[in-house]
């Protein structure tokens, strides 16, 4: 159900509870004066002052404050009429009767006003509590969507749902183009594009019913994320009015939040794909250069020597043992120039305390001497040399040396930190190379 159906439906609901206030107020007075009249013959018109509260608690608590200030005056003026003399007059000849009848009206005045006071506070906090299901239901939804052009789709046709309203995501600061709209392709006049535009470049909203660009058909408003604007949502309605009243507006702004959060995640989760993936190439390179290096070069080593031996023992033919020393020696700086494509902070050993870290070499030494690790053991060492004064969490370092499907499993984690410190560091009570961040994952020192 759209907000301005809502709201519609909530507007005569109200009309309809003040009308109904009003009605008992009225009743609830004239049930107390019908009580009054029967008691006051008896014990006379003292008590029957007290009648008059209830009917303006009854009246607040049904229709606010305003039925019951109505039924607080009608209190007053019933009670002057039928209880104080002379009678069925609103004149009042004693003194005494003049103070209780304004005393009556002043505890039914205040009366009303603290019950109309806390009926409005639950009113606000029901609003409040519509208004945080409805953020939160439309973030649950984003959370299911796994791209931007997904995000941008669902939140339109949720948009356009709820202020009954047409609504187009736009991007770009240079030419504006609707990335997704509901009812889909829809058109933007080149007034609607300057409106976007503005409010892309700025920060703030523009448009129809608005002081920037008020001509345009469309409204349009920011979606940001610290301080960046990331797109806008423009909302409009067939018959041209603004598409979002002045009550509706912190609800949109709410859930425009909601929009660039999940923007923001779509974004980071693709760099961490994009990263993911880069990573693994460089270490497919990496693994290739290195067979490359381990595999090729000794073997055309071999061959050079093999053709020196010949060209000296003279036993073949000259021309064959040139050419094919000369054909070793290119091939053997080709390899020598893959080798150098390999990355500067892999081919420079990583020095900590004592410690040397070779990932060209696969190398660990401790005081010039070499540390046998587990293979386990090193992938986590040169993963946090790869990274070195970073910290990485749990899962990245499980992740990257147990598989995905170990993730959780932070007692492997916590295993080969221990068999490293003993291995690596001076004193492993005091761990100066694997440093551990508490709740968080471990970093490796850079002093």
């Amino acid at each position: 159900m759209s907000i301005s159906v809502i709201a519609s439906h909530d507007q005569r609901q109200a009309v309809a509870a003040s009308l109904r206030g009003y009605a008992a107020a009225l009743l609830l007075v004239a049930v107390s004066t019908l009580a009054g009249l029967l008691i006051a013959p008896r014990w006379g018109t003292a008590p029957v002052v007290l009648l008059y509260i209830p009917p303006v608690l009854g009246a607040a608590i049904l229709g606010g404050l305003r039925p019951a200030l109505i039924a607080a005056v009608a209190s007053t003026l019933t009670y002057n009429f039928y209880f104080t003399a002379p009678y069925r007059t609103l004149l009042i000849h004693s003194a005494a009767d003049l103070v209780t009848v304004v005393i009556l009206f002043l505890v039914a005045v205040v009366t009303s006003h603290l019950a109309g006071s806390l009926r409005e506070q639950a009113r606000l906090a029901a609003a409040h509590a519509a208004r945080n299901a409805t953020i939160a239901g439309f973030a649950r939804r984003l959370l299911s969507c796994t791209s931007e052009q997904d995000i941008a789709g669902l939140a339109v046709h949720e948009l356009a749902g709820l202020f009954a309203c047409n609504a187009a995501l736009v991007t770009g600061r240079g030419a504006p183009r609707p990335v997704a709209s509901a009812p889909a392709k829809v058109a933007l006049a080149p007034s609607d594009l300057a409106a976007a535009s503005m409010t892309l470049n700025s920060g703030e909203p523009a448009g129809r019913g608005l002081k920037r660009v008020h001509l345009a058909d469309w409204q349009f408003h920011p979606v940001a994320s610290e301080q960046v604007v990331m797109a806008a949502v423009g909302l409009a309605r067939d018959d041209g009015t603004p598409p979002v009243a002045e009550d509706q507006l912190a609800l949109l702004e709410n859930l425009l939040d909601q929009v660039a959060l999940a923007l923001e995640r779509a974004r980071l989760e693709g760099e961490a794909r994009a990263f993911a993936a880069l990573r693994e190439r460089d270490s497919i390179r990496a693994a290739l250069l290195a067979s490359i290096g381990d595999e090729a070069k000794p073997r055309l080593t071999a061959i050079m020597a093999a053709a020196r031996a010949l060209r000296r023992a003279g036993a073949s033919d000259k021309a064959v043992v040139a050419r094919v020393a000369s054909e070793a020696a290119k091939l053997d700086r080709y390899i020598d120039n893959f080798l150098n494509l390999s990355p500067d902070s892999d081919r420079k050993p990583i020095e900590v305390g004592g410690v040397t870290i070779d990932l060209y070499r696969r190398s660990v030494q401790r005081d010039g001497e070499t540390v046998r690790l587990t293979p386990k053991e090193y992938a986590l060492l040169t993963e946090l040399a790869r990274h070195a004064g970073r910290v990485l969490t749990h899962g990245q370092l499980l992740r990257a040396v147990w598989g995905p499907a170990q993730e959780g499993q932070i007692e492997y984690l916590r295993v080969a930190v221990r068999a490293l410190r003993q291995k690596l560091e001076r004193d492993p009570a005091h761990p100066e190379l694997i440093i551990n961040e508490p709740a968080v994952g471990y970093r490796l020192g850079t002093q």
